[in-house]
C-alpha cells in the first residue's frame, strides 16, 4: 500500500492590487490553486477586473 502524501495543491485568493489605490468601493477577488512544491512564493497574475474594466496585477492574499 503506498503511503498517504500531503496534498502539494493549495487553494489561494488573488486579489487586485490596483482596486485599493483607487478608491471605488468593492474588491476584485479570483480563487486559484497552486503548487506549493513548486512555487512558495506568492502568485502575481494578471487579471480583469470587472469594476476597473480592464487588467490589473492581482497579488495573492494569505
Amino acid at each position: 500500500m503506498a503511503k498517504k502524501s500531503k496534498e502539494a495543491r493549495i487553494q489561494v485568493i488573488l486579489e487586485c492590487t490596483e482596486h485599493k489605490a483607487s478608491g471605488v468601493p468593492g474588491t476584485s477577488r479570483y480563487i486559484t490553486t497552486k503548487n506549493k512544491k513548486n512555487t512558495p512564493e506568492r502568485l502575481e497574475l494578471k487579471k480583469f477586473n470587472p469594476i476597473l474594466r480592464k487588467v490589473t496585477v492581482h497579488k495573492e492574499i494569505k
